[in-house]
């Protein structure tokens, strides 16, 4: 896959006036949210989520919530040197060509909590003992059929919830507002999520999509996203954006309830929590912290691996099969 830098997608989103500033709790006292034009609480604008913040909390801290700012800043400091680092290539080496695009981002989130799984409290899925191995047959059957390729490389989607979480690159997302909709627009895959806001009721059980069906509400300032009626070939999430839980497949008993609420000028709180009896022996919660970046230009994604690469791979394992 690779970010395409030919045609950019320009979108012009024009938003209410804000006061006050961000990132800081008397800006947070002084910012006053702002309404569109129709009355909806204001979630307009392109945001982006890169994050040094594993997803899941690594062993080694355990029961550790919460980092300390220093060690916050100290992580920090190690990723910008190691970066600094590998940057000029070795005598010989051509580098590597996908740095160019790569953006893992250079901060811990702001919450400086130590995982973006946030409960269970210990940070980390509670996957099936079954999910896990019928993930592990299909990574052992790649080859045989297209079926069991990431559908990152089939260039179907990233999935709901799976495109809200952080990955190597393209960590943006632009919300449009319009009567009655909220509309995002993923730059990873370049999809759009139009989600309705009017009251409509969810589809009948019988029809099911790759990302379900949403439907979205108010409550409050906080848009309520709750999606439904998923079919059982979609992922949770992939090893750049969820690590050990990559290839982890819903089932159709997937329930996912979305949360967006604007907490400052530049920073929406997301949550998401995750209901798949299915695939997890609980429900569980991922927050991110999603940041304002006006000077952010989204790019078109023009995925191509489905086109030629799934063929080229199942060509290769026939031919080595025949050999053998």
């Amino acid at each position: 896959m690779s970010r395409q830098i030919g045609l950019a997608l320009v979108v012009v989103v024009t938003c209410a006036g804000v006061t006050g500033v961000a990132q800081s709790g008397r800006a947070a006292k002084n910012w006053t949210a702002s309404k569109t034009a129709d009355g909806q609480p204001d979630l307009q604008g392109v945001w982006t989520n890169a994050t040094l913040t594993p997803f899941e909390r690594p062993a080694a801290l355990r029961d550790k919530e919460f980092l300390t700012e220093t060690e916050a800043a100290e992580i920090e400091q190690r990723t910008a040197a190691t970066r600094e680092e590998e940057a000029p290539p070795r005598a010989g080496d051509v580098g590597n060509y996908n740095q160019v695009w790569f953006d893992s981002g250079d901060h811990v989130v702001s919450t400086r909590r130590t995982s973006l799984v946030v409960d269970p409290p210990d940070g980390r899925v509670p996957v099936r003992p079954d999910a896990e191995a019928s993930r592990d047959y299909a990574n052992a059957h790649l080859a045989d059929s297209y079926e069991f390729m990431s559908v990152w490389d089939r260039c179907i989607t990233r999935g709901v919830p799976g495109g809200m979480f952080p990955a190597g690159y393209n960590n943006a997302y632009q919300i449009v507002q319009s009567p009655g909709f909220v509309v995002i627009h993923y730059e990873m895959i370049h999809e759009a999520r139009i989600i309705p806001i009017d009251g409509r009721p969810h589809l009948p059980s019988t029809v099911r999509s790759w990302n379900g069906d949403a439907r979205g509400r108010w409550d409050g300032n906080t848009l309520v996203v709750d999606t439904s009626n998923y079919n059982d070939k979609g992922w949770i999430t992939t090893a750049a954006a969820g690590g050990r839980i990559k290839g982890i497949r819903q089932s159709e008993s997937l329930h996912v309830v979305e949360r967006f609420t604007r907490i400052d000028r530049d920073t929406i709180d997301y949550r998401v929590t995750i209901d798949d009896p299915k695939t997890f022996t609980r429900p569980w919660t991922v927050a991110i912290p999603l940041h304002r970046n006006p000077e952010y230009r989204l790019y078109e994604y023009a995925c191509h691996e489905g086109n030629r690469a799934v063929e080229g791979v199942l060509r290769g394992a026939r031919a080595q099969e025949k050999q053998e």
